[in-house]
């Protein structure tokens, strides 16, 4: 690496001052780091002052960096020194980074630096009128486009002698000028045969998102038939079902065969008999069908309601202030009745974590849950970011019957 030392004092500015604009970035700036740590921002601050300077960075610059930054004024020295993007010495207008490396040099960027050598000078000589001063530097990143250079912040490629004596020509005179590749080229297409897609659509923005809207469609096709291979298999088992509950056994014409008209005390009778009871989810109704339908797009319809009133509450909202958003707080007690809580445990769902939570809320009895409605059981879900597991699980059936001295079901 080259030495690198600050410019001679005859060139040094006697005082610094940062700008208000500065000023005020650099508040935004510290404040992205840890209380202590303002010294992380040395590179961003030094940077911003090289800009402010003319693109390079005089002494007095830098120890106002330091004292800024309360950092020790070798320790941004050192930084500024390392760096070979901070400019130890005054620049042209247009300062020219000229890229030496094998694909640029392969390319021609020989001519490149002759042109700078006859119409600037040395490296790092700003010319009389204090527009141009170059530099030879390493890869710059745009070898498909070589021989190429960086003026300030740009990059300009694809260079020959004569499109880099006219660019030059035209900064001088304060024409505008074209980025990018000399040659007009697109991007880093080839520089014939050029066979790259030009569809407008590309272009225009119409065809932004049409790649998600795919595979949208497509997902919304395999949930269709997913859901219809579902319901034939449900048709299936239904059918097979009651095939299988009107079918005789042999030998006994009538034995199996569906009442039509079953007495009010069936139940009873088979309790007598000793028969077990008949499983209530082994045969669906189409009334029961139907109920449960209902009952499902009520919870679909009350989940899309609590999302969209969650979805108007500040990003950090409290549990409490989300729960009171959807639902009705459940009255709480001071303190258990008699002393005594209840084992709240017993609920399927409610581990230690959430039983301590519902007694802060003052809930200690199982009647108190089993008297929940609508309007609790969303305010509890929501508070305790269970939403809908209090219904799944059936908190409050298994509530009542602990009441009542039952063991849930």
């Amino acid at each position: 690496m080259a030495v690198r030392r600050l410019a001679p004092d005859a060139v040094q500015p006697k005082s610094f001052a940062f700008t208000p604009q500065t000023e005020a970035w650099l508040v935004e700036q510290v404040r992205k780091y840890p209380v202590g740590r303002q010294a992380s921002a040395v590179i961003p601050l030094l940077w911003r002052v090289q800009k402010d300077c003319g693109n390079w960075l005089p002494q007095k610059a830098i120890e106002a960096v330091a004292e800024r930054l309360a950092m020790p004024y070798i320790r941004v020295f050192e930084v500024a020194t390392f760096y070979t993007m901070f400019n130890l010495e005054p620049v042209g207008k247009f300062y020219i980074q000229m890229c030496g490396t094998t694909p640029c040099q392969l390319r021609g960027s020989d001519a490149v630096k002759k042109v700078l050598e006859r119409r600037i000078g040395a490296p790092q000589h700003v010319t009389d009128d204090g527009l141009f001063s170059w530099l030879e530097v390493e890869c710059l990143g745009a070898c498909c486009n070589a021989p190429m250079v960086q003026i300030n912040d740009d990059y300009y490629e694809d260079l020959t002698e004569e499109n880099f004596d006219k660019l030059l020509d035209d900064l001088a005179a304060g024409r505008e000028v074209r980025t990018g590749s000399q040659q007009g080229r697109t991007s880093s297409e080839p520089t014939d045969n050029v066979q790259t897609l030009q569809d407008p659509g590309l272009y225009d923005g119409s065809r932004v998102g049409a790649w998600k809207k795919r595979f949208e469609e497509e997902a919304i096709r395999k949930a269709a038939e997913e859901k219809a291979k579902e319901d034939e298999a449900k048709a299936e088992a239904a059918s097979a079902a009651k095939e299988a509950a009107v079918e005789p056994k042999p030998g006994k014409p009538d034995s199996g065969r569906a009442t039509e008209s079953p007495v009010a005390d069936a139940p009873a009778q088979r309790a007598a008999a000793g028969e077990r009871p008949v499983d209530p989810g082994a045969r669906v109704t189409a009334s029961e069908e139907g109920s449960r339908k209902t009952v499902d797009a009520q919870a679909v319809a009350e989940e899309e309601e609590v999302a969209s009133r969650l979805a108007t509450l500040p990003k950090d909202a409290s549990a409490e202030d989300k729960a009171n958003a959807v639902g009705e707080r459940p009255a709480g007690l001071d303190a258990p009745r008699g002393g005594t809580a209840d084992d709240l445990k017993k609920i399927l769902g409610i581990g230690p974590a959430n039983e301590k939570k519902l007694n802060g809320l003052g809930i200690w009895h199982f009647d108190q849950i089993a008297a929940w409605e609508r309007p609790q059981i969303r305010w509890v879900g929501t508070y305790l970011a269970f939403p809908g597991r209090i219904d799944r699980e059936n908190w409050v059936e298994q509530a009542r019957a602990l009441a009542d001295g039952n063991t849930p079901s």
